[in-house]
């Protein structure tokens, strides 16, 4: 198969090139190592992953000889198997003028990330990497930056085929696992399922101690249930025939893992923060399609669950985008208490992004009143809109656009 370049790679370059060590975290199978291997390709940079329990053995017993055996510039894979092996690489790193001596991938769990954090500070730079974007897998590239006004995506419209419903829900069934990209159906639903089991049950089990496979199946079913909704720790805790506690604790071990992604509320003194629940979503759908039993593109796309599937991808596409960007924002969404809902404000330079997502090609245009709630207070709002099905960008007002969700 051949070799589909990563948003990420610009950013990965950059970093490795002032800092002394690069961390890629994220979920299993996503390419983090594929991608390394490929930036490596004619380095001379040695490879060795600590999923061979040799290796694992030597760096956790003798990091001294671990660096010894496998020389640097080095690609270390899972590196979370051996955090014994940080306080030698803040040795080699103090010692050493050059950067990007450590390309290093790992899942992002809670300890492996306060280790590195605490004993690699200014060290090191931390990516995160996801399954491969719709754009990525179209390999759309669009120079100019995301600004929500009608002429960037007017410009972007260049570059792009129309938005076709079929397309975009065939992308969010399949998912974006490299593995999966030419499966077909049956060959796609076995791998899901050998993830399920294989990586899934082994990272949770190793991590977070969960031993019980079946309740912890039918907890990832129940996520996937309340996809794009509230969390509703009493609904998962009941599916899964296990106490709320641990129900919290699950979800934030799959937010860990880079399964999940949870979407927390907006907070601002001048909005008083009415929910305090974050929002589910899966950073694969693939594996959301799949532990909700949807076998078809078509039975998914005209299922009941479409409009939230669909919310999940936009989401996790602008997820993808900024983490793969030069821009820092913060993505949030807002409810007040009368259940009045923005589904996502994206906040960048202290200005806000209001967006709403719907599934139907000609959304209703009353909906960007709801942004009105934002006038009265001392937030500055940018461009907003309308990310739809529509086949191309229309102005709704001064300040909002129908936006084909192809174009974010």
């Amino acid at each position: 198969m051949d070799y589909i370049k990563r948003q990420l790679e610009r950013k990965f370059i950059k970093l490795s090139g002032f800092f002394k060590a690069v961390l890629v975290t994220g979920a299993r199978q996503v390419g983090k190592t594929t991608m390394l291997r490929h930036l490596a390709q004619g380095q001379g940079r040695t490879y060795v992953t600590l999923d061979n329990l040799k290796a694992r053995e030597l760096a956790k017993s003798d990091p001294v000889l671990f660096f010894q055996t496998y020389k640097f510039p080095i690609i270390i894979d899972e590196v979370q198997y051996a955090p014994e092996l940080f306080p030698q690489i803040k040795l080699i790193c103090d010692e050493s003028e050059e950067t990007g001596l450590f390309w290093l991938t790992g899942s992002q769990q809670y300890e492996m990330m306060k280790n590195v954090r605490e004993t690699l500070a200014g060290r090191i730079g931390i990516l995160d990497l996801y399954s491969f974007s719709k754009s990525e897998k179209d390999q759309t590239v669009f120079e100019n930056d995301l600004d929500f006004t009608l002429s960037c995506f007017q410009l972007r419209q260049k570059l792009v085929p129309k938005t076709d419903v079929l397309d975009v829900f065939e992308h969010i069934w399949r998912g974006g696992m490299p593995q999966v990209l030419h499966a077909d159906s049956e060959q796609r639903q076995e791998y899901y399922n050998a993830y399920v089991d294989t990586y899934l049950m082994r990272d949770v089990a190793e991590l977070g101690g969960v031993t019980d496979s079946l309740r912890f199946g039918k907890f990832l079913t129940a996520c996937a249930a309340l996809v794009a909704e509230q969390v509703n720790y009493k609904k998962l805790a009941e599916s899964a025939e296990i106490t709320q506690p641990t129900a919290k604790e699950w979800l934030h071990l799959l937010e860990s893992l880079g399964i999940v992604y949870l979407l927390r509320p907006y907070a601002n003194n001048a909005l008083k923060r009415l929910v305090k629940t974050p929002k589910l979503y899966f950073c694969d759908l693939g594996l959301c399609a799949h532990l909700s039993m949807w076998l078809t593109t078509e039975t998914l796309m005209n299922g009941a669950a479409n409009g939230h599937f669909f919310e999940n991808h936009v989401v996790i596409e602008l997820l993808k985008r900024y983490a793969y960007s030069k821009t820092k924002v913060n993505m949030s969404y807002f409810r007040d208490a009368n259940a009045k809902e923005i589904d996502l404000f994206i906040e960048e330079n202290n200005r806000i992004h209001p967006l709403e997502i719907k599934k139907s090609a000609n959304p209703n245009s009353r909906e960007v009143k709801k942004f009105d709630v934002l006038k009265k207070t001392n937030i500055e709002i940018a461009g907003g809109g309308i990310i739809c099905m529509c086949e191309e960008v229309v102005p709704i007002d001064a300040n909002n656009c129908y936006i084909p969700c192809n174009l974010i």
